[in-house]
C-alpha cells in the first residue's frame, strides 16, 4: 500500500512538473508570437501612412479618353491660332453674372488665386491679395487688372504644367476654355499640386466653342456628356472631393424653388434666353468651413 501511495505521488508530481514546463512553453511562444503580431502592426500602420500620402495627388488612371477622343478639326498650333488678340468675352451677361456670383460664395479676398486659359478680364467680384493669370495671348493678359503683370503664356497641350509652387493658390479657376485641353489627366493632377489643402477648383463652361478647336469628345458630346468628362478629370486624381455640379447660382438671400416643376419650367426659359451655364467645383482633401 506504501509503495503504491508512493508511485501515485510520485506519477501526480511528475504530471504537475509536465504541465508546468508546457505552461512556461505556451508562455513563450504566446510572447513571441504577440511581438511578432506587434512588430507586424507597426508595419502595416507605416506602410499604410505611407501609401496614403503617396497615393494623394496621383492619376487612378494615365487616361480618361482616348486618342481619337482628343482630335481637333483644326490640328495647328494654338498659340500660333491664338495669337491675335480678342478683347471680348465668349459666353453672355446672364452666364458671367452667375459665375461672379460663384466666385463671390466660394471665396474671400484674402484668397491667392490662379486662373487658367485667361484672357483680358476674370470675371472675379474681389481684387485678391495675390492673382496669378495663364492664357495664350501675352497681350490680353497684360490687359488684365487682377495679375498685375503676375502671368505666363503657355500652351497646355504642349506643357501642362503652372509657374508656382506646391500648395500656393486657395482657388483655381478655369472659364469656358476646358473644350480645349487635350492633357486633361495631366493639368488636373498639375491643379491638384498648386492648391493648398481645402483649396477650390472651378470650371465653367458653357454650350459656346471654337468648334474646330474643340475636342471630338466636346464637339460631339452633350451637356450631360461633357459635365461627365469634367468630373471624371477631377476623380481621377486621388485626393479630390467628389466633384459638384452647379447650373444655377442664386443671388444671395434668395432661396430655392421648392416646387419641382416650377423650377424646371424657369430653368428650361432661363436657358432659351441665354447661354447655359455649367459649373463643376471640387475641393483638395476637404471642403472649408468658413467662419
Amino acid at each position: 500500500m506504501t509503495t503504491l501511495l508512493s508511485s501515485q505521488s510520485s506519477g501526480v508530481s511528475s504530471l504537475s512538473s509536465s504541465l508546468a514546463n508546457n505552461r512556461e512553453k505556451d508562455r513563450g511562444h504566446l510572447g513571441r508570437r504577440v511581438k511578432r503580431v506587434l512588430r507586424s502592426k507597426k508595419a502595416m500602420t507605416f506602410y499604410s501612412s505611407t501609401s496614403s500620402n503617396e497615393s494623394a495627388g496621383t492619376l487612378k488612371r494615365t487616361q480618361v479618353i482616348d486618342r481619337t477622343e482628343r482630335t481637333k478639326l483644326n490640328e495647328s498650333d494654338d498659340s500660333l491660332w491664338y495669337s491675335a488678340p480678342r478683347f471680348c468675352t465668349h459666353v453672355d451677361d446672364g452666364f458671367l453674372e452667375q459665375l461672379t456670383r460663384l466666385y463671390r460664395q466660394r471665396t474671400k479676398a484674402s484668397f491667392k488665386v490662379c486662373d487658367l486659359c485667361s484672357s483680358h478680364v476674370s470675371h472675379y467680384p474681389y481684387e485678391y491679395e495675390y492673382a496669378l493669370g495663364h492664357g495664350l495671348n501675352r497681350e490680353e493678359l497684360k490687359r488684365n487688372r487682377q495679375f498685375q503683370g503676375n502671368f505666363f503664356v503657355r500652351n497646355f497641350n504642349e506643357n501642362p504644367t503652372i509657374e508656382a509652387e506646391d500648395q500656393t493658390f486657395d482657388m483655381v479657376s478655369m472659364c469656358v476654355s476646358i473644350q480645349y485641353m487635350q492633357r486633361g489627366e495631366e493639368l488636373f493632377k498639375e491643379i491638384f499640386r498648386v492648391l493648398k489643402p481645402g483649396g477650390v477648383v472651378i470650371i465653367s463652361y458653357s454650350n459656346r466653342m471654337f468648334y474646330e478647336k474643340a475636342l471630338s469628345v466636346w464637339r460631339d458630346g452633350t451637356g450631360y456628356s461633357r459635365t461627365q468628362l469634367v468630373k471624371s478629370y477631377f476623380q481621377n486624381v486621388s485626393g479630390f472631393t467628389e466633384p459638384e455640379v452647379i447650373t444655377e447660382v442664386l443671388p444671395d438671400g434668395v432661396e430655392d424653388e421648392k416646387n419641382v416643376f416650377v423650377k424646371m419650367m424657369k430653368t428650361f426659359m432661363k436657358r432659351a434666353s441665354s447661354d447655359p451655364f455649367y459649373a463643376v467645383v471640387s475641393y483638395r482633401n476637404f471642403k472649408r468651413i468658413e467662419e
